[in-house]
């Protein structure tokens, strides 16, 4: 049922936020809803005040009065989380909440995917998505946490360096 879950995002009371995602993780260990609601999350990000009294690290939140949750849409689900005190609604229609696009969560940041590859620097690499599609070139620079490789590749003749994604290209056997 698990993979049936997608992110929600739920319209609180200013201020509710954190007091709402306790409440719903209560629910759900109390009730064993664990099935069903996966995951509750407040974004936040930390930043640095400069005060009189010096610089402090404060944490805000991203989104004021949202929550968001990853859990799986029944009638069931939808009215427990609907009733938790503080919730206003599921943000969507009024009958139905939509969930957020795959899109909307790398966005975002809720959910992040990582990639594993199969190449190094050095390695030949073909590209298998994007404007150069079928081209075959040489990896040069490797950067996991950002996502990007640097390929060396041979166009009319000329050495051309090109970055892409960590998933545009594939370990190519020459």
């Amino acid at each position: 049922m698990s993979s049936e879950a997608k992110w929600y995002v739920i319209h609180t009371y200013s201020g509710y936020e954190k007091k709402v995602k306790q409440n719903i993780e209560k629910l759900v260990e109390n009730r064993g809803f664990g099935e069903l609601i996966l995951e509750v999350r407040v974004p936040t990000e930390t930043v640095s005040e400069v005060t009189e009294a010096g610089v402090n690290e404060v944490e805000r939140k991203i989104f004021p009065s949202y929550v968001l949750v990853k859990m799986v849409m029944t009638d069931e689900s939808w009215y427990l989380v609907r009733n938790i005190r503080g919730v206003t609604g599921f943000v969507g229609t009024q009958s139905k909440a939509i969930p957020l696009t795959q899109e909307e969560i790398q966005n975002l940041g809720v959910e992040i995917k990582t990639i594993e590859v199969s190449y190094k620097i050095g390695d030949n690499v073909k590209i298998i998505k994007g404007t150069l599609e079928g081209f075959i070139g040489v990896v040069q620079e490797l950067d996991l946490e950002g996502n990007q490789v640097k390929v060396l590749v041979s166009m009319f003749g000329r050495e051309t360096p090109v970055e892409l994604e960590l998933n545009q290209v594939l370990s190519a056997e020459i």
